[in-house]
């Protein structure tokens, strides 16, 4: 039995086989091969493995995100049997005399460079698909299974950490615990396992590469533990653990149905932080009032090209629908810093936390910003729809939004198309709004308190950098004086003002929070019920 020491950003206790994600890429060598029949027959029986990964991945995304979304599935598979392309490795095999993999990879470089070129835009994103295909043909020559995520069992997924794309691209279903070599506790890996409660480890010292599959690991988010092949008396313990936290979950989901409302009468909104439709799932489960945090971004990243409007409009639609009635506050696109989308070309950034990201986005992509505004009044028809725009820093931010929306819904009534008007709100991320949130509370209906980016501002630490966390400090008296000056300003201009980051389901300051008159807490779906308990027992 090996132990490892982690740090635990959701507690609680996983027995399982461990699956590895390691970082993408296939690392390939140029050797010579006499034997080319050979090599010919590997690139064959790849391509017929490959073939089977894009006809399995199809049919998961057909059911899951529809046909249209899954036709990519399709035409790599087209691309996998493409003369042009077959023929150039053939090529290189047999006159070159060179190994599979060394020719599959300069095939794959010399076409994706040669759709890179081209001046349609079309043809040039195929240069992607290209790529993609061709580093799956190299894992299957590899004997690797193809990165689909899809999982036969349940399973501990370790990786050195987790990007925004791969937190999507996982099948949730199937995951028992999160282990991360790298990561913070404000990472997506975190944040995703607070939302699935299920337990997870950050800053776990272990060289992912000489893991294999299918180890038997035990993950102790209590003690902030990785077992790798635990002995049976700690097995025995941890299913006694395990049955322990199922009653106690128990007991919490008797809370179901009662209201959220101090011993004295105060009511305080508990509301849900999801990044997906797949993530309302665990929402309604845990009863929470509505979603007072729907990340968009997750629409746009992990794609090859901008969701179009009809894609937007049917996701927000289907989400308000589910909610039947409940809040949905919807954030709008929160691109940028370490969330990135390739298609849209952003500049390295020395400080991207700092730098061309949310808001600034927005209003200076202005079509980007404009389709996704009609697709969110569009879809208020059908639920109860609230928009929040994130990273404001000025009164002259807010008017230019009002008149892109003021635009926007003009030619939605020219066209006839039915949409509804909103309650809009901001997001309070950033020690300016604070300063003048008396001036802006006028031109919203409510503001949002994104703690996460409010102490990393405040604070002028880095939440990304794990080697920063004991300087890390979300009690500290600035934020939350910030927090209350937020409260009072927006109450004295008649808005609500709610708290949507991470502080928000600390227990700790639930108290704290309340005698602010903070209005409404949105929080991993996981914490609902845990923060009605504490509130239930406020006088």
């Amino acid at each position: 039995m090996e132990q490892i020491a982690g740090k635990a950003v959701y507690k609680g206790i996983a027995l399982g086989p461990i699956r590895v994600i390691k970082d993408g890429g296939c690392q390939v060598r140029r050797e010579r091969r006499k034997d080319t029949e050979a090599e010919l027959a590997r690139v064959k029986a790849a391509g017929e493995k490959a073939h089977e990964e894009l006809q399995r991945l199809y049919e998961k995304a057909l059911k899951e995100v529809g046909e249209n979304n899954a036709a990519v599935f399709l035409v790599h598979q087209m691309m996998l049997e493409d003369q042009d392309y077959l023929e150039s490795i053939e090529n290189i095999i047999c006159n070159e005399q060179m190994n599979a993999e060394y020719a599959v990879a300069v095939t794959g470089d010399n076409f994706a460079d040669m759709f890179a070129a081209m001046e349609d835009e079309y043809m040039q994103a195929r240069a992607a698909d290209v790529k993609d295909i061709t580093d799956r043909l190299l894992r299957c020559l590899g004997g690797q299974d193809g990165e689909d995520y899809d999982f036969s069992e349940p399973v501990i997924i370790v990786a050195r950490d987790l990007s925004p794309s791969e937190t999507v691209a996982l099948d949730k279903s199937r995951i028992l615990a999160f282990v991360t070599v790298e990561g913070s506790v404000t990472s997506h890996t975190a944040i995703l396992a607070r939302t699935m409660n299920i337990p997870a480890l950050i800053g776990v010292n272990i060289d992912i590469d000489l893991l294999k599959d299918g180890t038997e690991a035990l993950v102790d988010g209590f003690k902030g533990e990785l077992l790798l092949n635990p002995s049976e008396e700690r097995k025995i313990q941890a299913r006694a653990e395990m049955e322990k936290e199922a009653e106690t979950l128990a007991l919490l989901m008797t809370l179901k149905g009662k209201e959220d409302v101090t011993l004295s009468g105060r009511k305080v909104n508990l509301y849900a932080n999801i990044g997906s439709i797949s993530d309302l799932v665990y929402a309604l489960e845990n009863d929470a009032a509505g979603v007072g945090l729907f990340r968009s971004e997750f629409l746009y990243i992990g794609k090859k090209e901008l969701p179009d409007e009809e894609e937007q409009f049917a996701i927000y639609k289907q989400a308000a629908q589910n909610l039947a009635g409940r809040k949905l506050i919807v954030r709008t696109l929160d691109i940028g810093a370490d969330k990135q989308a390739e298609y849209l070309k952003l500049p390295a950034e020395e400080n991207p936390a700092l730098g061309y990201r949310a808001i600034r986005i927005c209003l200076t992509r202005p079509e980007i910003f404009k389709t996704q505004l009609r697709a969110l009044y569009r879809a208020a028809v059908y639920g109860n729809i609230s928009i929040m725009y994130p990273m404001i820093i000025s009164v002259e931010e807010v008017q230019a939004i009002r008149e892109i929306s003021a635009r926007v819904k003009a030619e939605l009534a020219a066209e006839q198309i039915p949409y509804r008007d909103v309650e809009e709100g901001i997001m309070i991320e950033t020690p300016a709004a604070v300063m003048i949130s008396d001036e802006l509370a006028g031109l919203v209906n409510f503001f949002s308190i994104g703690t996460n980016d409010l102490t990393q501002y405040t604070l002028a630490l880095d939440r990304q950098n794990a080697e920063l966390e004991p300087f890390f400090n979300p009690h500290h008296k600035a934020v939350l004086k910030m927090i209350r000056m937020v409260v009072e300003n927006g109450h004295k201009a008649g808005i609500w003002v709610g708290i949507c980051g991470e502080l928000g389901a600390d227990p700790l300051l639930t108290e704290e929070f309340v005698k602010m008159g903070v209005d409404e807490l949105s929080v991993a779906p996981s914490e609902i019920l845990r923060l009605r308990r504490i509130i239930r027992q406020l006088r």
